[in-house]
C-alpha cells in the first residue's frame, strides 16, 4: 500500500473545539478539545473515508490559505 498525504485544515470553533477538515475527502472532518486527539481522531476518519470510497479520490496538491479584507 502506497503512502498518500492529505491537506488537514484545522480551526478552533467559538466553545474552544479544533475541528479538522480534509478537502480532498467530502465529508471527511471531525473535531476534539485537543490538538492531539484531533490528529487521532482525524487519521481514524481518513482511514473510514478512503474505505468507503467508490472510486480514489483525486490528487490534488495544497496551495495555500488566503485572506481577503472587505
Amino acid at each position: 500500500m502506497s503512502t498518500r498525504e492529505f491537506t488537514v485544515i484545522i480551526e478552533q470553533d467559538e466553545d474552544g473545539y479544533y475541528v479538522a477538515e480534509v478537502p480532498e475527502l467530502p465529508s471527511c472532518y471531525t473535531q476534539a478539545r485537543s490538538l492531539d486527539e484531533l490528529m487521532e481522531r482525524i487519521r481514524e476518519v481518513i482511514q473510514l473515508c478512503l474505505e468507503e470510497a467508490s472510486e480514489q479520490p483525486p490528487v490534488t496538491r495544497f496551495v495555500g490559505v488566503q485572506r481577503i479584507s472587505l
